[in-house]
């Protein structure tokens, strides 16, 4: 599913090469719920961009699936975010006068998908939300606005879904909820990484990746787990 080999980054400050990552080298097989932790500046952030293809590496190799992310253009790179990664982040990211339906429409639309809004009333009804499809961002609460999200992460069917600190805008109660919407959707099959830095939400995922300093200092999973 991926396969990262040396991996680096390196970025250009006030005339300064600052390396973010530092020659990272894992795989993640299919079917796979793994936490990416770290505290800030540890290098998660700039990994999780490399893995979501939003931006590319300074060296080393990423295959998602067949394909070798490394050598695309910005229009393939494009397609790829769009057919086959899922995109779920701490700030929701919604379309703040679209509804949630229209929302959960949107990768379908850039795909040109036949019957998209039959697809995402679909995706809305998985994460329990299609009774609020005409709703706009502003009359939902925080964990609904987080499920449109989700459901709009998984709309195109994705090869891989990537969260970037999905329950840091919520109450603990509801991230729970949040959490549990993502491990079902992994018991259903989908292969996800999350980034965290709280091991309450880490403990949800059956593999742990811990970074510091741009490298990954340990790398475990649950007994039996993978």
């Amino acid at each position: 599913m991926i396969e990262v080999e040396s991996l680096s980054k390196i970025y250009e400050l006030g005339g300064q090469k600052v390396p973010a990552l530092k020659g990272v080298s894992f795989r993640i097989q299919k079917g796979e719920f793994v936490a990416i932790m770290g505290q800030s500046g540890s290098g998660k952030s700039t990994l999780m961009n490399l893995l979501g293809c939003l931006d590319l590496p300074s060296s080393g190799t990423y295959r998602l699936g067949d394909t070798n992310v490394a050598t695309l253009n910005s229009d393939q790179l494009a397609e790829v975010r769009n057919r086959r990664i899922g995109f779920v982040f701490q700030s929701f990211n919604l379309l703040p006068r679209s509804s949630a339906l229209e929302n959960t429409e949107l990768p379908l639309l850039y795909s040109g998908t036949s019957d998209p809004q039959h697809k995402a009333r679909e995706a809305l009804a998985k994460v329990g939300l299609d009774a609020r499809a005409r709703h706009k961002p502003n009359e939902l609460s925080g964990g609904e606005r987080q499920r449109v999200a989700i459901a709009r992460a998984i709309v195109n069917n994705p090869t891989i879904i990537l969260a970037d600190e999905p329950t840091g805008n919520l109450d603990s109660k509801t991230g729970e909820e949040i959490m549990e919407i993502f491990s079902r959707l992994n018991e259903e099959g989908a292969t996800l990484v999350l980034v965290t830095h709280e091991q309450h939400v880490a403990q949800y995922a059956r593999r742990v990746m811990l970074m510091q300093d741009g490298l990954i200092v340990s790398d475990s999973c649950k007994e039996k787990e993978c």
